[in-house]
């Protein structure tokens, strides 16, 4: 069964448009993610929502969040975690994987909006570089999936 893992910051959730509010607001804060509630805050990315839901719908393959921590933020564990349950509900946060080097894990796909810098790169399935060409948004990764896996999404 295919393994899907996605990355949350910019990917689910949008992360940079956060960090920017957050530095015009507070300058002074080089760390904008070093807030308690920045990440549970975080509003999702168009399309990402629904398209997470339909995918946990489909019986033959499996979904996993798969993200990062904040080593600014050690609330950042909890924080991604609840956002999962507030955004995605309880269920999900089973699949939810915190973890600093996505090159260690196992799968078919990778979507994230990072090529490198937290092990990416050594991902040895297929990267989906989300929010680039050839994957810009939600749409295109949903009509995408079915060829790079070989099957149906129903």
């Amino acid at each position: 069964m295919p393994i899907i893992y996605i990355d949350m910051d910019d990917v689910l959730c949008d992360y940079s448009s956060k960090i920017v509010e957050e530095k015009n607001k507070f300058p002074e804060n080089p760390y904008p993610q070093s807030v308690p509630g920045f990440f549970r805050g975080l509003e999702p990315i168009e399309g990402a929502i629904d398209a997470v839901k339909h995918l946990t719908t489909q019986e033959d393959i499996d979904v996993y969040i798969l993200t990062a921590p904040s080593t600014k933020n050690p609330l950042s564990y909890t924080e991604k975690r609840l956002w999962v349950e507030d955004k995605l509900g309880y269920e999900m946060t089973t699949n939810l994987i915190i973890c600093s080097h996505k090159g260690l894990l196992k799968g078919d796909i990778l979507i994230d909006d990072h090529a490198s810098g937290r092990g990416q790169e050594l991902f040895e399935g297929k990267l989906i570089h989300f929010g680039q060409e050839g994957y810009p948004d939600w749409k295109t990764v949903l009509n995408t999936l079915p060829d790079l896996l070989e099957w149906n999404l129903s």
